[in-house]
């Protein structure tokens, strides 16, 4: 199971930072806020995207993006 990333659009100011970060599981909207690209709520980060979800995560200046846990 994989760890899904929590968009908190109320704490962002639509930079577009975390969707250059992580273009994988993000694009934006015409704002400039963070879409996930499947549709979800939460995302489901793949194994491979960890490294990069983290990196982006950390990055955020409004620290509006969080890994969660895998849903059970």
């Amino acid at each position: 199971m994989s760890a899904r990333l929590h968009i908190d659009w109320t704490a962002g100011e639509g930079r577009g930072l975390c969707t250059e970060l992580l273009h994988e599981l993000l694009d934006r909207d015409e704002w400039g806020y963070p879409l996930p690209r499947d549709g979800a709520a939460e995302p489901a980060v793949p194994a491979a995207l960890d490294r990069p979800a983290r990196r982006a995560v950390a990055a955020c200046p409004r620290l509006a993006l969080r890994l969660r846990p895998p849903a059970a």
